[in-house]
């Protein structure tokens, strides 16, 4: 819990600054913060992990376009962004590398079938994908306020996360294998 709530701090600062201010302040928060996110892991001797280097380049690409060009289409792409350069990992180290690379990164952690673990990377990239696409109506179609978009980027979005990861779990729950299962087969 307490990683989560570490890894949501920056989003977190982004909403409240903009309650109280504007998606220029907030953008610059969400910036400092995850820059402080890195320095507060380095002087901690803490491993970072590459989701944090990835978001704090895109924050730092996206913010900074945003507060220089005074654009806030910018800050608007950047969870789109975020959520497409995933799946295309995960869908290109499939089709380019033959390589899954949630197995890579959890395979030491639970056992499943090759079928299920290809059937897990294509359901992370297709939420990654239409999470992507959420956003950009939500921001783009004219439909939503910026503020609507701002509680959807920070809470519409995780309340998908979490919806997704529940149904990942149920799913894979069917399908893992434990030790214990091996050894009486």
């Amino acid at each position: 819990m307490k990683k989560l709530l570490f890894d949501l701090f920056p989003m977190l600062l982004f909403f409240v600054a903009y309650r109280y201010a504007d998606i220029y302040a907030a953008t610059a928060v969400a910036m400092v913060a995850s820059v402080g996110q890195i320095a507060w892991l380095r002087l901690r001797r803490r491993a970072i992990e590459v989701m944090h280097w990835v978001n704090l380049t895109i924050i730092i690409v996206f913010g900074g376009a945003t507060l220089l060009l005074q654009d806030d289409a910018f800050i608007k792409w950047k969870p789109t962004v975020l959520y497409w350069l995933f799946a295309g990992v995960l869908l290109g180290a499939l089709a380019f590398f033959r390589r899954n690379v949630l197995r890579s990164l959890m395979g030491s952690q639970i056992e499943l079938p090759e079928p299920v673990w290809t059937r897990l990377a294509i359901a992370w990239a297709s939420f990654f994908l239409i999470a992507g696409a959420l956003n950009l109506f939500v921001a783009f179609s004219g439909y939503f306020t910026e503020s609507q978009w701002v509680t959807f980027k920070v809470f519409g979005l995780f309340g998908l996360l979490v919806l997704f990861i529940i149904g990942q779990s149920v799913y894979l729950s069917r399908h893992i294998q434990t030790r214990d299962d091996e050894h009486q087969g």
